[in-house]
């Protein structure tokens, strides 16, 4: 059978899309192609994908509630992997009704579509870490843990398509899973993530401006790794009326400092770092409790930063030609 991936040229989805792929499932990638990030880099990402004969993609607003109820409907497919939104703290700041449009409106036009599906496809949606608010990491954040606190818009749209999940799932017999991601990076990714920025910025001798005075800590989790958790869920899909939450992360947070050394390394050159205090909206950690995943699928990630980080700034390279 089918599956239909949203956001299939963002950085998760098209990884997602090509894996996919490569193991004989039939895709359809649906993406709307935003300017929130240069689309080029959407484009390159898709151009991966449209050579092989199993992939078909639609460029369309997930917003817009026909999109994926008339996609389901004829498709029938066995899971629709919701990854699309709007992503970025930062942004929500200064364009919240991008955040209520895609985040919102767009997760309740996934349920819908789930709901009314002939197949009644499992909904795979993306969550965030965010969700957890910022709170000491010490023993990791675990799904079982509150997430009343938001600090961001962005948190909050995550949080609130998760509790629209754990309404839709049992009052219309759904089988749902909210993927709570814990900082993905690698090659492709996404210019808005600060190991992107900080690459450009070391490699072009300029400033690195460094919140929350290099105090700051990530759960970075490699792509591959990333993949590896969504495909073990979307082969372990539950059962009628459950709605289910995960983390995918690597469970050892980096400091940021220890992140930017790792940067100089592999780029060749030091860094101008310059202290700045904490920006609104920001979290000073992030730590997954990994062990729910594990359980269900023997989840292990497998690429440390000090592997991670090189691949991409090889990538980096070669795609800006520096």
């Amino acid at each position: 059978m089918t599956l239909i991936v949203t956001g299939a040229a963002g950085f998760i989805g098209s990884s997602l899309c090509e894996r996919l792929l490569a193991r004989g499932e039939t895709v359809i990638g649906v993406d709307v192609f935003n300017a929130y990030y240069d689309p080029a880099l959407k484009e390159a990402r898709v151009a991966k994908l449209m050579s092989h004969p199993k992939f078909r993609l639609v460029r369309a607003d997930i917003a817009e509630p026909e999109v994926l109820r008339s996609l389901v409907a004829e498709a029938e497919p066995r899971a629709l992997i919701h990854l699309a939104a709007q992503a970025g703290v930062r942004y929500s700041l200064d364009h919240p009704f991008a955040y209520e449009r895609a985040n919102l409106a767009g997760h309740l036009a996934a349920l819908e579509a789930c709901r009314h599906g002939k197949s009644r496809p499992h909904l795979i949606y993306a969550s965030s870490s965010s969700v957890y608010g910022d709170r000491a990491a010490s023993g990791g954040f675990s799904e079982s843990d509150p997430a009343e606190r938001p600090v961001s818009l962005y948190a909050a749209t995550k949080r609130a398509a998760e509790l629209m999940s754990e309404a839709y799932a049992p009052l219309y017999g759904l089988r749902a899973t909210g993927l709570r991601f814990f900082t993905v990076y690698g090659p492709m990714g996404r210019p808005d993530m600060a190991y992107y920025s900080f690459t450009a910025k070391i490699l072009a001798g300029e400033p690195l401006p460094v919140f929350g005075e290099g105090r700051m800590a990530r759960d970075f989790t490699y792509i591959d790794d990333i993949i590896d958790g969504v495909i073990g869920v979307l082969d372990h899909p539950g059962r009628d009326g459950d709605h289910r939450l995960f983390n995918i992360g690597d469970s050892r947070p980096v400091g940021l400092l220890r992140m930017i050394e790792i940067l100089e390394t592999a780029i060749g050159r030091p860094a101008d770092k310059h202290f700045h205090p904490m920006q609104p909206g920001d979290v000073t950690a992030t730590f997954a409790d990994i062990g729910r995943l594990h359980a269900l699928c023997g989840y292990q990630p497998k690429v440390p930063l000090e592997e991670g980080l090189p691949k991409f700034v090889a990538w980096y390279r070669a795609y800006h030609q520096v």
